[in-house]
């Protein structure tokens, strides 16, 4: 029996790369959170750094299990390593608990509306999905291993 990985098409290479530069600007937006946050909800206003002071400290380990399971997926992914798909759950459990705790475990929505606060959420939710679909489809063709 060969286990050695199939041959991967060039698309998927693709994917694979613009998935891992995805994931270094959820790292970087992470990063700027934990760093300049407050001081860039500060800029916003009164709401807006009271909102930033009053997130849970665990919000921070969330977000930094998000992006960075993310980027160690997208890592896992171009080296063709089977630790894709469990890294890219773990990113997208992330995520739902992040957003999750937004919108319904604060006044978000009701200060700001979701015409001004859920798309981007919720493209980064179905960006999540499309890793863990991309990873599941590498492993049952045989792109990682």
């Amino acid at each position: 029996m060969n286990n050695t990985p199939s041959a991967r098409p060039t698309w998927f290479i693709a994917a694979a790369v613009i998935l891992l530069l995805w994931a270094l600007a959820g790292v970087a937006s992470f990063a700027a959170h934990v760093f300049v946050g407050e001081e860039m909800a500060a800029k916003q206003g009164e709401w807006d750094l009271a909102y930033f002071r009053a997130l849970p400290v665990w919000f921070a380990w969330d977000y930094a299990l998000a992006t960075l399971a993310a980027l160690a997926g997208a890592v896992a992914l171009l080296m063709r390593s089977r630790f894709a798909v469990p890294l890219y759950v773990l990113s997208l459990v992330g995520v739902v608990i992040q957003f999750g705790y937004v919108f319904a475990g604060t006044d978000l929505l009701a200060h700001k509306g979701a015409a001004a606060t859920a798309p981007f959420p919720l493209f980064i939710a179905l960006m999540g999905v499309v890793q863990v679909v991309l990873a599941r489809m590498a492993a049952q063709r045989g792109w990682v291993g």
